[in-house]
């Protein structure tokens, strides 16, 4: 039995074109960092700069031709599960327990402040939106979507403008968690960037900016104690990617039987009970970490028992797949916005008042925070948490 597929339909084509159009948007963006100084000593990231170039190629193909260069929802579906199968990544790569004190109440603080600049940024972004819905009746709830877009990047800005979207209608919400996130980018680029002109300035930093760095690496970077080979009857590589995809697909059961129990019918849940299904769905980065973290835990059990006699988790392989995920999530996401939303005030208003005033007040709330609390390393934390 066929299925009436033929290999030169455009459907079979479309979802690989559509990677290789992420991807050489990326290797160009690249290429347009070394060859111009500028570029590069704004320190955005060639992910980023790839994304607004193929946002801008993409317009001009609907100007041009009428036909856009992709589906916009495949984009949306790299978002999404992007920022997912990173976070699986992260959780299962093994990372050394901090004996020091100064460490651990460091990791603390630095927890502390990030939280509390997701609240400065939720009041703020609140208390923009609020206003501009008694004026130009804008989405009032909108303003919430700066600390995901600010501080969680664009997989939750997106999760949760489309459930604005979807949910409470808001228009072009997937677009605005977007552009927010967009916009994140770039404020974390120039701070840091006016940031570091700073500090040279006051003699404080006498490193380069933007200039090739040459790496010194050694075998414990590529491979740890008792790994599995790099290539036997199953290649190294292929075990790290199949931990990562086994993470991921336990979070999408657990999420079903949650959904299953909330919409028993399968027709949508209504009310309060809608609002926490989308939040689960929303939130599928959180599972995937606790899944990759659990089969972290499973292994090493295993490990403790004798029958199993290998580490087969690499953390180089680890980040290198996070690393890949969160390049093609950040490309992706800001590809897919839709530009016809900026002919709308009522997304440029917002999007631009809440994008400068996240920008400067997490700026500032740092600046204050990081002279206080991390004066050891104060420099050196306000570049990591800002960026």
């Amino acid at each position: 039995m066929t299925t009436g597929m033929n290999f030169w339909d455009a459907d079979v084509w479309s979802f690989v074109l559509t990677l290789a159009l992420l991807f050489t948007a990326m290797i160009a963006a690249n290429v347009l960092r070394r060859v111009v100084p500028f570029i590069r000593k704004a320190l955005i990231p060639s992910s980023v700069l790839g994304g607004f170039r193929l946002l801008l190629a993409n317009a001009i193909a609907r100007w041009a031709f009428d036909h856009p260069l992709f589906t916009p929802g495949v984009l949306e579906i790299l978002t999404y599960h992007g920022l997912g199968l990173g976070f699986a990544a992260l959780a299962l790569r093994n990372t050394p327990k901090k004996t020091d004190g100064r460490s651990r109440t460091g990791a603390f603080d630095a927890g502390v402040t990030v939280v509390n600049g997701y609240l400065l940024q939720a009041v703020l972004g609140l208390l923009v939106t609020i206003g501009l819905y008694y004026t130009i009746h804008s989405f009032y709830a909108s303003g919430l979507l700066l600390p995901m877009g600010y501080g969680q990047g664009p997989g939750q800005a997106y999760n949760w403008g489309h459930t604005y979207e979807m949910q409470w209608g808001f228009e072009n919400g997937t677009s605005f968690g977007l552009a927010v996130a967009a916009m994140g980018f770039v404020s974390a680029s120039v701070g840091g960037v006016i940031y570091l002109n700073w500090l040279r300035r006051k003699g404080i930093y006498k490193g380069s900016l933007g200039e090739d760095v040459q790496e010194t690496v050694t075998l414990s970077t590529f491979t740890g104690e008792n790994e599995v080979p790099i290539s036997e009857s199953m290649d190294k590589f292929t075990i790290q990617l199949a931990l990562v995809f086994l993470a991921y697909a336990l979070s999408y059961l657990f999420m079903r039987g949650v959904n299953t129990l909330l919409d028993p019918a399968g027709t949508g849940a209504k009310g309060i009970l809608g609002t926490i299904q989308g939040m689960i769905w929303g939130f599928q980065f959180l599972f995937s970490t606790v899944f990759g973290m659990l089969i972290k835990a499973v292994m090493r059990l295993l490990r403790t028992k004798g029958i199993m006699h290998r580490e087969y988790t690499n953390n180089f392989l680890q980040n290198r797949i996070a690393g890949f995920m969160f390049d093609l999530m950040v490309v992706a996401s800001i590809a897919a916005i839709d530009l016809s939303a900026f002919t709308d005030h009522r997304f440029v208003l917002p999007l631009s008042i809440i994008s400068v005033a996240g920008a400067f007040g997490t700026y500032f709330y740092l600046r204050f925070v990081c002279r206080r609390v991390f004066p050891w390393y104060e420099h050196e934390a306000f570049l990591s948490l800002y960026g």
